[in-house]
């Protein structure tokens, strides 16, 4: 383990130690101690009351992350290798990213109902944009000189974009990816904010109507941590893809 890695764990532990002689004198209502809200988060968890929850908010991230990244990647891909296509349906993503999408569940809600429909729909378009304008920024700028290289060899348009581009975009592509994984996590809280009655999001609200605030950071954690497990299994993922061109390269 690396030096800067020990004092990042050491910086946590200090932020923790700082924290819980910050709230002991206070009430638990306007800050709980992080003992307190370990207890909660213990409980909670071995008595099984929040898997539930946690099942529906992960099936609800994990369903719009692969909806809403598929088609930011198949619609990126076409938008970046036909100018045509992305000067006509361009002007209307940016403007579908425009609207605030706190201000478009509703809307969502009252079309597909206050099931898993409508949280799975916001969460995909929240995770599209960052891939879609990724992969047109990656299957664009591709390196010209390889470009005309191909052209030389007499592949075809589709061999260069699946032989070339997209192979080339990948480091790119997988960034947009990471960025839509932490998004993910959002659109779906978002969802059930709005409305849900099963999920972490709407155990916030039911926290909050409780006024239980030892509760409500225990689900705020609950949701950290699944963000940041989606996130690492992403770089993982990133790892294994990039391996074949980032080996022989030295840190």
């Amino acid at each position: 383990m690396k030096r800067v890695e020990y004092y990042s764990i050491l910086l946590f532990i200090l932020l923790l130690i700082g924290w819980q002689l910050l709230a002991q004198p206070m009430s638990e209502l306007v800050l709980p101690t992080p003992t307190v809200i370990m207890l909660e988060l213990w409980d909670g968890l071995n008595s099984g009351y929040f898997l539930p929850h946690i099942i529906r908010t992960g099936s609800e991230v994990i369903l719009g992350l692969l909806i809403g990244c598929s088609m930011g990647f198949i619609l990126g891909v076409l938008m970046g290798e036909f100018d045509v296509l992305r000067k006509l349906f361009y002007p209307y993503v940016i403007a579908s990213q425009a609207v605030p999408k706190l201000a478009l569940a509703p809307l969502f809600i009252l079309w597909f109902g206050f099931g898993m429909t409508s949280k799975v729909v916001i969460t995909a378009l929240i995770c599209f944009f960052p891939l879609l304008e990724n992969t047109v920024t990656a299957v664009q700028y591709t390196d010209p000189n390889k470009k005309d290289l191909f052209y030389v060899l007499g592949a075809t348009r589709l061999q260069t974009l699946v032989r070339l581009k997209i192979p080339a975009g990948l480091p790119a592509i997988l960034a947009g990816f990471r960025v839509a994984v932490v998004l993910a996590v959002v659109g779906a809280v978002v969802g059930e904010f709005i409305g849900g009655n099963k999920g972490l999001g709407a155990m916030i609200i039911a926290s909050q109507s409780m006024m239980d605030t030892p509760l409500m950071f225990s689900i705020l954690i609950l949701l950290t941590v699944m963000g940041m497990l989606l996130y690492q299994g992403v770089s993982l993922i990133e790892k294994f893809l990039l391996k074949p061109y980032t080996k022989g390269i030295k840190k």
